[in-house]
């Protein structure tokens, strides 16, 4: 008789960040990290130096066996490790703590490749307990409409030839071109710092090298709400037994612009895509899906509607007792079944403020 490990109830959804020095990425999961409330997010990065984390922000780890080179523990309960040798044992080592993250965020330099990365999860220890829940690659708007693919193309130059791990021979625009074809979801930054017509020339150069129906969002001192990046505090998860829900609540999200400029830019700049601060989410009562399948192509669809960045939640497959978990972005749809005993389910919707949410109904209710 075969011997089944018990199954970890919930996977922990993993968020690949990737993009060149100064694009932003540091602003952005800075942003993250303050703001996650009460989740516990643990952050993967290749260098502590390069977050930036103040004092105020850190404690330390507690656990005898980690010391301060490997995790570094902030006081909202989020954690920091760095990957010391090889991605898999860190993987593991967040696997053992108690209590176990409830989303993991790995930067990756934008210099190598995430697809390794992302075979990493397949490793049978890492798969059982964690799902990818999307590859977002940071662009820099300021430094693509000047024909650059960062702000400073000398300090790349310099990093690359620091990382013995990585490929030399590869010029910085195949690299670039790669983080754009692995990409779940493609966050511009800097967005304030372009006029239209700049924005227009960006995002034509990115749409010839990203895969088709990736979502793309612009975004200023990386406030891009933790609902829309990670799936986290959507708001409406709160309500998935509330009655309102069947009619596709909205819950409002409005990232509060607290303006922590990257010390790099001036401030006296254009402020006129600001009304992309402005997110939804909504919960859908899903039907009773004939297969996973099914279900999964249901999603697929909402997913490809203009304005909808992700779909995550609870739904039932006909036969099954056991209700399947989805998690989806961009053009990925994960899904695993549940080995909760809970029973309830609805599926979240997140998009801009304007998506179709009457559509999005009518292919998952």
């Amino acid at each position: 008789m075969s011997f089944q490990p018990p199954v970890m109830a919930k996977k922990i959804p993993a968020t690949v960040v990737t993009g060149f020095l100064g694009s932003g990425k540091t602003t952005l999961i800075r942003h993250l990290i303050e703001g996650a409330g009460d989740r516990k997010i643990a952050l993967i990065v290749n260098e502590f130096g390069d977050m930036g984390f103040d004092g105020e922000l850190l404690a330390s780890c507690g656990n005898p066996n980690c010391t301060e080179d490997d995790v570094v523990e902030l006081k909202n309960g989020c954690i920091c490790c760095t990957v010391a040798d090889e991605f898999l044992p860190t993987m593991e080592m967040l696997l053992k703590r108690e209590p176990r993250p409830d989303h993991i965020v790995i930067e990756t330099s934008g210099l190598a490749l995430p697809q390794p990365l992302v075979q990493a999860f397949q490793w049978p220890s890492v798969r059982a307990s964690v799902t990818v829940d999307g590859v977002i690659t940071i662009a820099d708007a300021a430094a693509l409409s000047e024909g650059h693919y960062s702000a400073d193309e000398a300090a790349i130059a310099r990093q690359r030839q620091m990382d013995e791990t990585i490929d030399h021979d590869s010029p910085i625009d195949e690299l670039f071109t790669d983080q754009l074809k692995c990409a779940d979801m493609i966050v511009i930054s800097k967005a304030d710092l372009v006029d239209d017509e700049a924005m227009v020339r960006v995002e034509t150069l990115i749409a010839e090298h990203m895969r088709e129906g990736v979502k793309i969002i612009h975004s200023a001192n990386g406030n891009v709400s933790a609902a829309v990046l990670l799936g986290l505090e959507a708001g409406a998860e709160d309500n998935l037994d509330g009655r309102e829900a069947a009619h596709g609540h909205h819950h409002h999200h409005d990232d509060d612009d607290d303006h922590d400029h990257d010390d790099d830019h001036d401030d006296g700049h254009h402020d006129h895509h600001h009304d992309h601060d402005d997110f939804h989410s909504a919960v859908v009562r899903p039907r009773t899906f004939a297969s996973v399948e099914a279900l999964k192509g249901a999603v697929a669809d909402v997913l490809a509607q203009p304005g909808v960045l992700r779909v995550k939640g609870y739904a039932s497959v006909e036969g099954k007792k056991a209700r399947v978990i989805v998690q989806a972005v961009g053009r990925r749809v994960e899904s695993w079944f549940d080995t909760g005993a809970d029973v309830k389910t609805g599926l979240v919707v997140i998009g801009l403020k304007d998506f179709d949410l009457a559509s999005a109904n009518e292919k998952l209710a």
